[in-house]
């Protein structure tokens, strides 16, 4: 008896894709199923990007259809494609900007814009085109982080090109202002500047934006929640009882105004001496686990307080670009999959596809 397409399409709904934890059917990767007497062909078009787990999955695949009774040889080919999502009803997407994650703290001090900084990068390094927009206007950090010096072009006079940095694009007011010029402006000016930003830059085809924007929930959340597009939200917080209890508000915040939580990011989860490698709970333990417990979000990730992070963002090149292979870049690979796996999730944008409708006297 001959192999059909639904044998495998029924060998490949029971199998679970561990970076999303559905089957390769329901969530429509399996594609091109072609069958020549028992020999099977297919390729498998991934929804997030996948550099570092592409050959995991393939060779997944196809273990598992090699199991099939009376099966030849099997043919698998992976790919990854990124879609644009859904923002907050009637927010429009922004031109050249699939996705848009904005990372959050109720309070500062807490990582926020190296967890940013270090999930843009790993999101590169998993094959997609990032950007990142430095939304502190307050206090910019990202031109440093990033070691970008100078200041960006603008082709026409009205538009600015990104700068560029470590494989991704990104904009800030620190590109735009001395490094000690501080920014002495009422809200509706740092709200003008922000929307300026995002929509005067001329980003390049980008899937996943990455707005690292400043602690609390004030006028650049409210500005950012009602009239830019965003996709899902990165709550980053510490173990201490305070900076839980902001990041509640920042978690809330977003859950108001419906934008889906991908999950939280708990810094300094432990502390590792750098002479000794002791590692202990010096800001207390369990309580991004708690938090992700009490509101039905995932934890995305943990990161120790170590000094290579501190060096690293200070000295302009992170983490994932200045030790891809350690342990801390690793936690940073699997929080980037697993945010961009949660965006899969979420339902398409078909806005591009419906045609504009010019009414005209003729």
């Amino acid at each position: 008896m001959s192999m059909t397409e639904a044998d495998i399409r029924q060998a490949l709904s029971q199998l679970i894709d561990q970076n999303t934890g559905q089957d390769f059917i329901s969530s429509k990767s399996a594609k091109n199923i072609q069958i020549q007497g028992n020999d099977v062909s297919l390729d498998i078009v991934l929804s997030y990007p996948a550099n570092t787990v592409m050959e995991d999955v393939r060779q997944q695949v196809q273990k598992h259809l090699q199991q099939l009774p009376q099966i030849g040889q099997v043919t698998v080919n992976i790919g990854s494609r990124i879609e644009a999502h859904q923002a907050q009803r009637g927010v429009a997407l922004i031109p050249n900007v699939k996705n848009i994650i904005a990372v959050a703290s109720g309070k500062g001090g807490v990582g926020k814009s190296t967890t940013a900084v270090n999930l843009a990068l790993a999101l590169a390094q998993e094959g997609a085109t990032v950007g990142i927009l430095d939304a502190d206007i307050y206090g910019p950090s990202q031109p440093q982080m990033l070691g970008i010096q100078g200041r960006p072009d603008s082709t026409d006079g009205k538009s600015i090109e990104p700068m560029q940095a470590h494989g991704i694009q990104a904009m800030s007011i620190g590109f735009l202002v001395d490094v000690d010029t501080p920014m002495v402006w009422r809200g509706p000016m740092v709200t003008g500047a922000l929307e300026q930003l995002l929509r005067d830059t001329r980003w390049k085809e980008v899937d996943y934006l990455i707005v690292d924007l400043p602690p609390g929930t004030g006028d650049i959340q409210l500005t950012l929640s009602q009239k830019v597009p965003v996709t899902g939200a990165v709550i980053v917080t510490t173990p201490q009882d305070i900076a839980l209890l902001d990041a509640r508000k920042g978690l809330k915040m977003f859950e108001k105004v419906g934008i889906p939580i991908l999950g939280i990011v708990e810094n300094m989860s432990t502390h590792i001496c750098s002479k000794c490698g002791h590692e202990e709970h010096i800001f207390g333990a369990g309580g991004g686990e708690l938090m992700a417990k009490d509101y039905d979000v995932e934890l995305l990730g943990s990161l120790p307080l170590h000094i290579d992070i501190r060096e690293q963002s200070d000295g302009g090149k992170p983490t994932v670009v200045a030790n891809p292979d350690s342990a801390i870049a690793k936690t940073y690979q699997q929080i980037a999959r697993k945010c961009a796996a949660k965006i899969a999730k979420l339902a398409l944008d078909h806005s591009s596809k419906f045609p504009n409708i010019v009414i005209q006297n003729t």
